[in-house]
């Protein structure tokens, strides 16, 4: 049995001091679930497992990223492979690859990471109406196949806007067309695909986190914010609702189907503004709430400039290819584990001879 130890730090709480002090002391106001500063631990372990090939299996796995909010403080992985490393594409997306050449016997992989987490939050009286964005910042206006930039879209987020003055105006708007007009649509499998624009002008309002959290970030795109999804997974329970994230009550989670992805646009002065248009949505029908409950309007106020941190973010790629090349690209996106087995892409939404499971448990 192979193991790769890839990064191991302490992980008590003086571990927090590695967040962004900035981060830390970002926005004091209060919040009507509970939701405090107060870093939060999780360790996760993900199993994987194939059946016996004559063929080579190769897996696609991404990883936590590591930010202001969120540090990676332990990492290792071990399992029967005959190859594994970390790897990046053009969005900076670490990604642990993992080879199994044929074999008689099952391929086995064990990852494992500690997260240490804090609440993210927004001062919005940092904003400021620069639109001269960074050159990396830059690339997030652009358009993809599932997020297009296109003459009819802008026209569209047009009038959603009219009346907006600054970018920060411009943003709040479209959230609020977002989380009125969208709504979670249970029939979608997994998180959806995420194509906005046929979301857009086919009028197709109902999905899952990606559909929605798709159909925000193209909006902003096209008033010339720059925008993305977060890809990720829930790792425990919510203060705000066990809709968003529910464990135990020793802090345990099976979070193999949590898979969930967020949003973020960018505003000078502000940086990076963390947004869950999707969770909106995803309480109002579980919580079977109307948009005129106080609840609902709590919720809607607090996921504009807010990230209750029970979710590990892992990246915001869309439309890539994955490094080693695999038979299928460009990849709409990453928040599952990807494989393939000889030329066969496997389905990480409902996988038969690939399985793969993922536990969570809060230690801090």
């Amino acid at each position: 049995m192979k193991r790769r130890t890839f990064l191991k730090t302490s992980a008590t709480l003086s571990s927090i001091a590695i967040l962004s002090p900035n981060f830390i002391f970002a926005n004091e106001e209060k919040n009507p679930f509970g939701i405090t500063k107060n870093p939060r631990k999780f360790s996760l372990k993900n199993s994987y497992e194939f059946e016996p090939s004559k063929e080579i299996t190769q897996l696609w796995i991404p990883l936590p990223k590591d930010d202001s909010y969120q540090k990676v403080v332990d990492f290792a992985y071990k399992g029967n492979f005959t190859e594994a490393k970390v790897v990046k594409n053009p969005y900076d997306t670490r990604v642990l690859y993992v080879k199994w050449d044929k074999s008689d016997i099952k391929s086995q992989l064990e990852v494992t990471f500690d997260v240490i987490m804090q609440e993210r939050t927004t001062d919005f009286s940092k904003a400021t109406s620069n639109i001269n964005y960074p050159s990396d910042i830059k690339e997030y206006l652009k358009g993809t196949e599932h997020i297009p930039v296109t003459a009819g879209l802008t026209k569209y987020v047009e009038d959603i806007t009219k009346g907006a003055k600054t970018p920060l105006e411009k943003a709040k708007a479209i959230y609020e067309w977002t989380t009125t007009t969208m709504y979670r649509d249970e029939s979608v499998i997994g998180c959806g695909v995420g194509d906005a624009k046929k979301s857009i002008e086919e009028k197709i309002y109902g999905g899952k986190c990606t559909d929605i959290s798709s159909v925000f970030v193209c909006l902003l795109r096209n008033a010339k914010i720059p925008a993305r999804e977060t890809f990720g997974i829930r790792a425990g329970q919510s203060k705000i609702s066990n809709a968003c994230g529910k464990a135990d009550e020793k802090g345990f989670a099976d979070v193999t189907g949590a898979q969930h992805c967020r949003a973020e646009f960018y505003i000078d002065g502000l940086g990076w503004v963390p947004c869950d248009p999707a969770d909106v949505a995803k309480v109002k029908l579980a919580e079977k709430l109307s948009n005129d409950d106080k609840k609902l309007q709590d919720v809607k106020k607090y996921f504009f400039g807010s990230w209750e941190m029970n979710w590990v973010a892992f990246n915001s790629a869309r439309d890539f290819v994955l490094e080693p090349k695999p038979t299928q690209y460009p990849l709409n996106m990453l928040g599952y584990p990807y494989a393939e087995v000889g030329e066969d892409v496997k389905d990480y939404y409902a996988p038969k001879t690939f399985v793969y499971n993922y536990k969570s448990q809060e230690v801090l």
